[in-house]
């Protein structure tokens, strides 16, 4: 083979999906932007496998071309010949016995690429990485498929996350047993979100970005401190979108048609379009969504069917440009609305799946993002420059009728108004195999203004509400060093100087309160060890906090509104990793974490069902997770993951002491999933998937203490799905919930009648979603 140039020894991220061999060396020579001749008509009989992951130019021609009976061979630089490979003449009868010649070797395989954990921001592989990490990858056809589940479709792979379920874009999410309440309130969230490397939240829930056009998705168990700051107690969920391609057109859209069980019909639909402007130098790309989830709940006090329908649309764009030094340039944006008519709760000792509410309860979340990221490569040295601005607006209605003082029906709403500006930059000397450095500093500043009103539906009365202003700013540095040939060490430490100005709103005059100041380090340590090629040992140690803020008082204060404190987690982890998944044949993943949780801040409601935020007191959280994989045959593949949990409040606030011991909310004292997926080549032009998965999620606690001690969780449910790939367009079908199970996945509807513990919030029924999908 002839040398090949540099740009085909540097890895990159393929995707390219079975189907005709002629396309697939097409769709390869574009993303790898090279020029393959493939001429030969015979190339358009033969099926292909798909190429999925980061590797190099090389790398994926190999694996494309084995057992095709084609090879490939480098003519010039950025020019590929593919070639037959000859075929051996057929054997004949010698006249007499000759010396065997010498056997010549093999050249080696391409080896395996490394998939690459870029939140480590470090460019660290997985099998060298010193943490818990878990990656989803989504070909475009899957993410078509699961798209409008949004961050519901990585909860219901990933048993170690956890979520609330108000309903989209109201949410909460939790890792590995970091969950501090039930209720959205001023407190910071415990897990970051991010898109590519731009903040999405501060103190809000989860916008639940739908998932079109997501190539992957990377979770990182917290605390995360050093690299990601405050609000990673967590840890980080980060999605990465597909990036504006200059170098080809491209374009794809996907439909389904969903029907719920008990319920209605509903449907999704997205499109997206790469458009280079500029070829090889700047390129558009740009996607459009819309879904509607349709209802279940019946409302029997007002008599209505299905009233928890929810709709969602959006898009995001991109604009890249590649000027060329090692420069890259892209301003993007983010829009996406959701709209829920009623709640997801239904109520014990009614029929199934209904409640009785004299108002409906809609919710609305309204999330706009604009960002800039520049970057620069040097030959060992990047730097990265991102900015974002975040306007969020969530609208809340709950029924509050019964109110104490209060006759009549009576609707108590809560309108949450975000402004979020943060900015990154770092220089980082990324390596593969654990041994580079990232150091850089952070900025953010985040206003949260809730207002609360109270009284007849026609006219609400303003109550107390709370304005809080947070800015924050950090310096961070991490630095990993081989010890040996074997021992990688890592140490690093973020300063976070944050200053907090809090004020209660809605009554008199608002005045400002005095500047609170807090100055954090947050350290971290680990040693991993190379125990064999493709196996790794590690402990890690890491800290993370929380700024404090303002909110409203408990119900009996003399204060409308108080204080509440930082908190901080500490946690030690270990672990071990055996094989890389979707590589090996047979790939391990386990460890074990203590983390000991300091002044936990929680989002609670008063006894007549106001919500306040307190410090509660200390806790400790004991966790183990293991994940394998195991490919049976080329076809066949199964995978397992499996988490427990054992948490408790432990040093609990005068106020809390009857939850001395304590399980910490929301979190499962087990989950585990098991899942398989069969892929076969039907015809030279027809392939044909099908996967199935099993989730059990253990139960849990909504709250600390009394009246929100109820319990919840203990179902298992189940999913299926198949598709027919004609290369370029599909076929598939998705069933959801397939025993159709009632289980209830989270306590808390209305929290004016959590007391009276009858509130339920099923899973959806059974649904089965038709889709097609096209790519161009």
């Amino acid at each position: 083979m002839a040398s090949a140039p540099a740009a085909a020894a540097q890895t990159q991220q393929f995707d390219i999906r079975a189907g005709r061999l002629s396309d697939a060396l097409v769709a390869l020579g574009e993303q790898a932007r090279i020029s393959i001749d493939a001429s030969d008509p015979m190339l358009a009989s033969i099926a292909s496998r798909a190429v999925r992951g980061r590797m190099t130019a090389q790398g994926a021609l190999a694996r494309l071309l084995a057992g095709t009976g084609y090879s490939f061979r480098f003519v010039a630089p950025g020019a590929v010949r593919i070639i037959r490979k000859p075929v051996a003449p057929p054997h004949r009868v010698q006249p007499r016995l000759e010396p065997a010649p010498t056997p010549v070797a093999a050249p080696p395989p391409e080896p395996a690429p490394d998939i690459i954990v870029t939140a480590s921001k470090q460019g660290t592989a997985l099998a060298r990485f010193p943490g818990t990490v878990h990656i989803l990858d989504l070909a475009p056809e899957e993410s078509g498929r699961l798209g409008a589940r949004g961050s519901e479709a990585i909860v219901n792979r990933l048993p170690m996350l956890a979520s609330t379920s108000l309903g989209p874009g109201r949410n909460k999410l939790y890792i590995r047993g970091v969950a501090d309440s039930s209720f959205n309130g001023p407190s910071q969230s415990i897990v970051g979100q991010y898109l590519g490397d731009v903040r999405l939240t501060f103190n809000a829930p989860d916008p639940s970005l739908q998932l079109y056009d997501i190539k992957s998705v990377e979770l990182l168990e917290g605390p995360q401190g050093t690299l990601y700051g405050t609000g990673s107690l967590g840890g980080i969920l980060r999605l990465v979108p597909n990036e504006p391609d200059p170098a080809a057109f491209g374009a794809g859209a996907s439909a389904g048609l969903l029907a719920v069980r008990h319920g209605g019909l509903g449907g999704d639909v997205a499109a997206m379009l790469n458009l280079p402007v500029v070829r090889d130098r700047l390129a558009l790309r740009v996607v459009g969504y819309a879904s509607e989830e349709p209802g279940y709940i019946d409302d029997l006090g007002r008599g209505r069917s299905d009233v928890n329908r929810t709709q969602v649309h959006g898009g995001r764009a991109a604009l890249r440009l590649e000027p060329g030094g090692g420069w890259t340039f892209e301003l993007g944006g983010v829009a996406q609305y959701v709209s829920g008519r009623d709640g997801q709760y239904a109520t014990r000792g009614l029929p199934p799946l209904s409640r009785r509410s004299s108002v409906a309860q809609p919710f609305d979340n309204d999330y706009l993002l604009g960002q800039f990221t520049l970057r620069k490569r040097w030959k060992d040295v990047e730097l990265m420059s991102s900015t974002g601005l975040v306007k969020h607006v969530l609208e809340s209605r709950f029924d509050a009728t019964g109110f104490p003082g209060t006759t009549g029906t009576q609707l108590f709403t809560e309108d949450v108004d975000i402004l979020l500006l943060s900015n990154e930059t770092r220089l980082s000397q990324p390596n593969a195999h654990g041994a580079g450095w990232v150091a850089g500093w952070s900025l953010v500043h985040d206003v949260n203004r809730i207002s609360r009103s109270l009284g007849p539906p026609a006219a609400p009365v303003p109550i107390t509400g709370v304005r809080n202003a947070v800015s924050e700013a950090a310096l961070f540095g991490q630095y990993s060093r081989k010890l040996g040939p074997r021992l990688l060490a890592t140490i690093g430490a973020r300063a976070t100087y944050s200053g907090t100005v809090g004020r209660p709103t809605g009554e008199g005059p608002e005045v400002d309160g005095p500047k609170r100041s807090d100055f954090r380090v947050s350290p971290t340590a680990a040693l991993s060890w190379q125990a064999g090629r493709q196996s790794l040992a590690y402990v890690r140690y890491q800290q993370g906090f929380r700024a404090g803020g303002l909110a409203i008082a408990a119900t009996g204060s003399a204060m409308t509104a108080q204080r509440f404190e930082s908190d901080s987690l500490a946690s030690l982890e270990a672990g071990v990793r055996v094989g890389r998944r979707g590589v090996d044949q047979l790939s391990f993943d386990a460890a074990l974490s203590y983390a000991k949780w300091s002044d936990i801040q929680a989002d609670l409601i008063d006894s007549r069902g106001l919500p306040f935020t307190a410090n509660i007191g200390d806790g400790r959280i004991i966790g183990f997770e293991a994940e394998a994989a195991w490919r049976a045959t080329r076809s066949l593949r199964f995978d397992a993951a499996l988490f427990l949990n054992d948490s408790a409040l432990v040093s609990p606030r005068p106020s809390f002491a009857a939850a001395d011991e304590r399980d910490l909310p929301n979190i499962a004292t087990a989950g585990a999933r098991a899942g398989a997926h069969f892929a076969t080549q039907l015809t030279p032009a027809m392939a044909f998937s099908v996967d199935g998965s099993v989730r059990y999620v253990g139960k849990s606690q909504l709250g600390i203490g009394p009246p929100i001690d109820i319990e919840q969780g203990g179902y298992v449910d189940g999913e299926l799905g198949a598709r027919l790939d004609f290369g370029r367009f599909g076929l598939s079908l998705d069933i959801t919930n397939v025993a159709d199970v009632r289980g209830n996945r989270f306590s808390f509807g209305n929290p004016f009648a959590v007391a009276d513990r009858t509130q339920v919030t099923p899973l959806r029924p059974r649904a089965a979603r038709i889709g097609i999908d096209a790519a161009f």
